[in-house]
């Protein structure tokens, strides 16, 4: 049956230079997907689309990115005027001793009417180094959701591919389970007829107990997987097809991908803007040291204001100009400045760091690729000859040549053999879509999904230039 379904998947598979074999031996052990497939088998590449669109880790991030957005117009906030009315009205008793020693007495019900508007006009460049950050801070946030979304997505590999082997694992488990209870008829007629001794009924018996234990974990492993898949997904999974490699989008060599990962990886581009951001806090900082210049004017109105009762009205207006210089602080100044050149020294070796982490992440991925490419080929024959060694010992067995141990054994060994296959051919998947997230590809347009991708600059440009308004661009 097994045979029949390999050769099946292998005429309906599409061929690809390095895919084919794989695919072909995957589908000859995922039965339920390959002779069964239907209109709602779900491949891989859905199942990634249904995780990028519905993933509640990634639309946090994607909403703390939003909320960085905001930085700018904060920082912006600072080149605009601010606008201050104020209004006050209440009672008064009023009880004046005058001069002559006569004393007069009045209530008032005094009001105050007034705008006050004030212009920064230079305050040590601290707002154009501010926006500057802000704008930074917005650049490292995208780098940080974009690996994020990596993440996701191999999240989403690893849970698919999971599932996939656990089905595959199932279905070889009750073939082994339907081999051993067979076994084991055939052993009992012929300990009725006295060919055998009880003793090989009896390891018959606890072959078949095993075997039945073994089916019993396989099957509490892929419900395990299956409440991952919709954890990741989004949704149970249903029929899934063999999933496929992506070896067209990685690298060619070893030196290749290290030098990808250094460029490109998202954990590195956000350290590296992190360097920027801190730098920049340095210039901020010294800000506060030098001169701040601004112009304010204001007008009022105010009735019943004097307690003397010799004004009922008064009209004001005015625009002063203020200048201020620090002179001393207290050291605090000085002390932010040296503080935040020590902070940015230290992102600076977490930039080294972080590299370093890249460098690595990217030679153990290709690494583990090639020897997972290996070790399928490796596989692949280990099940083919355990599989005419079995045939062997069942016939010599028959001919009284074998033992009925020897003939489980065998079939023990070819069970190992096809667990150890299917092993090898989830990591495989897995460890190609490692090696394209270690380089910093694992994303929806390197992978052609059917979903729009998620643009976190349209937000950025909908509320930089805000000057007012509480409502979100999503109406919230």
């Amino acid at each position: 049956m097994i045979g029949r379904a390999a050769r099946a998947g292998r005429v309906m598979m599409r061929h690809r230079s390095g895919v084919a074999p794989v695919l072909a031996t995957w589908t000859a052990l995922t039965l339920s997907c390959a002779v069964t497939a239907t209109a709602k088998a779900e491949a891989l590449p859905e199942a990634l689309a249904k995780a990028y669109q519905t993933n509640p880790q990634l639309n946090a991030e994607r909403a703390r990115q939003r909320a960085t957005d905001e930085n700018v117009p904060q920082a912006l906030a600072g080149y605009r005027p601010q606008i201050v009315a104020s209004l006050s009205a209440g009672l008064q008793s009023v009880r004046n001793l005058l001069p002559d020693n006569t004393i007069q007495t009045a209530n008032l019900k005094p009001w105050v009417i007034g705008v006050t508007v004030t212009q920064t006009l230079f305050n040590g460049f601290r707002t154009a180094n501010s926006v500057r950050m802000a704008e930074l801070q917005v650049q490292s946030g995208r780098e940080a959701l974009r690996n994020v979304g990596q993440g996701v997505l191999l999240d989403a590999v690893t849970a698919y591919t999971n599932v996939l082997a656990n089905q595959s694992l199932v279905e070889a488990q009750r073939s082994n389970v339907a081999f051993l209870r067979e076994t084991l008829a055939v052993t009992q007629r012929r300990l009725n007829a006295g060919d055998v001794t009880p003793t090989d009924s009896a390891q018959a018996e606890a072959r078949l107990n095993r075997g039945l234990a073994d089916l019993n974990a396989a099957e509490v492993a892929l419900a395990v997987s299956q409440a991952t898949y919709a954890q990741v997904v989004g949704n149970t999974p249903s029929q899934l097809r063999p999933a496929e490699v992506v070896d067209r989008y990685l690298p060619r060599s070893r030196e290749d991908a290290m030098t990808m990962a250094i460029r490109e990886h998202p954990a590195v581009m956000a350290a590296s803007f992190d360097v920027d951001v801190a730098s920049t806090t340095i210039r901020i900082a010294e800000g506060t040291l030098l001169p701040s210049a601004s112009i304010q004017g204001s007008a009022s109105r105010s009735r019943n204001n004097d307690p003397t009762l010799g004004t009922l009205a008064e009209d004001q207006a005015s625009i002063v100009a203020n200048v201020t210089a620090p002179i001393y602080d207290g050291g605090q100044a000085a002390s932010q400045t040296r503080q935040t050149k020590e902070i940015t020294a230290q992102s600076r070796l977490v930039l080294d760091q972080v590299r370093n982490q890249a460098r690595t992440a990217a030679t153990s991925a290709w690494v583990t690729n090639e020897g997972a490419k290996i070790a399928v080929s490796a596989s692949e024959s280990e099940v083919k000859a355990a599989s005419v060694a079995l045939q062997g010992v069942q016939r010599e067995a028959s001919g009284g040549q074998r033992t009925t141990v020897d003939v489980l054994n065998s079939q023990a060994d070819l069970i190992q053999a096809r667990a150890r296959l299917i092993g090898a051919l989830r990591d495989r998947v897995i460890a190609s879509y490692t090696l394209l997230s270690a380089v910093g590809r694992l994303d929806v347009k390197t992978l052609s999904l059917n979903t729009p991708d998620y643009l976190p600059e349209v937000h950025y440009h909908q509320v930089r230039d805000a000057w007012h308004g509480l409502r979100t661009p999503s109406g919230q």
